[in-house]
């Protein structure tokens, strides 16, 4: 029985409403890196150019990315190899398996763009790869708050 003066809630079929919050604040450098993401996607979106767009997609996806260790913490390794994000993701965010796998797979692309190899990217692979990462970041936004 509540102490505050009267009758339990459950007896009248209505839920309690507690002053506390339930979920651990999330830390302040996933927020700073979910915001950086998301600027960075807005910004990749407006881009011209196909390859500067599908790079500053990739780049808000691994903000992202890092986003989601920095909320969850990195998966030990001991003295393993310094890993990718889209690895250390798949450990520590299993529900983001398949995404890690989408960035792997656009990994070497990626790096070839940034070299100034872009003929791999076309005006309709980027515009793609914008419109996974929005999705992503959706994601990674419910995985980071728990709403999802």
């Amino acid at each position: 029985m509540p102490e505050s003066g009267g009758t339990d809630p459950a007896e009248h079929g209505t839920q309690p409403v507690l002053p506390m919050q339930f979920r651990p604040p999330v830390a302040r450098a996933a927020e700073s890196l979910l915001r950086q993401a998301r600027r960075g996607l807005a910004e990749a979106g407006g881009e011209a150019d196909p390859a500067e767009r599908f790079i500053g997609s990739y780049l808000s996806a691994l903000r992202a990315a890092a986003a989601v260790l920095s909320a969850r913490g990195r998966p030990h390794r001991g003295r393993a190899r310094p890993a990718s994000v889209w690895v250390l993701l798949d450990s520590a965010a299993p529900e983001l398996r398949e995404w890690a796998a989408f960035y792997t797979a656009n990994s070497a692309t990626r790096a070839a763009a940034q070299a100034g190899i872009t003929r791999m990217v076309s005006a309709q692979s980027a515009d793609e790869l914008h419109r996974q990462t929005a999705h992503f970041l959706t994601l990674v936004t419910r995985v980071i708050h728990g709403a999802g």
